[in-house]
């Protein structure tokens, strides 16, 4: 009865890694002196057995099959017993693309959104891995625990948060097979990259209210600096006194700048299609 746990044969591989359609071969030795024959069991390179032989090799040209298990035995006195080699075919995708599941065009800040990321015809999804890119990170690595041994299409999806710091920031994902370090360079494969639109509400670069004690003489200047996008349109109110002097004026700026600095409460408000925010200034003149 075969015992392959104890059988006394040594191959010169401990397993391979092949790609679909390549060749590969590997020695299969006996270990005892009371081998009486020896063969290789095999649906590609199969020897039948060959008496007298104490080593032989099994030579497959051109692998046309996705699930291969090549056994050496061998005939002693005592009976037969065999070792499996383990085979691993692969594939490398044909092609790797991101798609869009949600809404197309701009995403809003705190919305839920998922991409998907498309590999198509692989083998063996247990060894592929998808790593998803944002800028220059790496932030989120997918791996598969399926037995599959032949091709198929795989995809994994990304559930992301839109934030403000992805604005302009290019996302992609990538495919690889994972053999290391039986065939340690394989290529990563990776989709076209999509470039992200945040939109987000108006954010003072200077959130707080101010203060300002100003000389009579001194020169006034207001920073309301806010950052959006769309980018936000500024509008200033004034104090009572030179609301008049400022209105034909053209007041969509970040900073007010007077020569003249009037006490009272200046307030700039910024709005954009995501949000309004308004920030106010005291002035006040410093006591000689």
């Amino acid at each position: 009865k075969p015992v392959s746990s104890s059988c006394p044969v040594e191959m010169s591989l401990p397993r391979v890694v092949v790609r679909f359609g390549d060749s590969f071969s590997v020695n299969c030795s006996s270990l005892s002196n009371q081998t009486v024959g020896m063969g290789w069991e095999s649906s590609h390179g199969g020897t039948g057995l060959r008496n007298g032989a104490t080593f032989l090799t099994l030579n497959v040209n051109s692998l046309q099959e996705w699930v291969i298990d090549p056994q050496c035995y061998i005939s002693l006195d005592s009976g037969q017993c065999l070792k499996t080699l383990p085979v691993t075919v692969y594939k490398t995708p044909d092609s790797v693309s991101m798609s869009h599941l949600s809404q197309l065009g701009p995403m809003v800040e705190g919305k839920k959104y998922h991409m998907q990321c498309d590999i198509v015809n692989v083998a063996p999804v247990s060894n592929l891995s998808v790593n998803w890119h944002k800028g220059n990170k790496l932030f989120y690595t997918e791996t598969f625990d399926e037995p599959s041994r032949f091709p198929v299409n795989k995809s994994s999806v990304l559930n992301m948060i839109a934030h403000r710091d992805d604005n302009g920031i290019h996302i992609w994902c990538e495919a690889k097979l994972n053999f290391w370090p039986t065939v340690p360079n394989l290529p990563m494969i990776k989709s076209k990259s999509r470039e992200m639109t945040v939109l987000y509400p108006p954010t003072f670069t200077e959130p707080t209210n101010e203060t300002l004690e100003l000389p009579a003489r001194g020169k006034m200047i207001l920073n309301c600096t806010a950052t959006g996008n769309p980018m936000p349109i500024y509008s200033w109110h004034f104090p009572h006194l030179i609301q008049q002097t400022k209105k034909n004026q053209n007041e969509n700026q970040p900073i007010l700048t007077q020569s003249v600095p009037l006490p009272g409460t200046y307030n700039c408000t910024v709005t954009n299609t995501q949000g309004t925010k308004t920030k106010y200034f005291i002035v006040i003149e410093a006591k000689s």
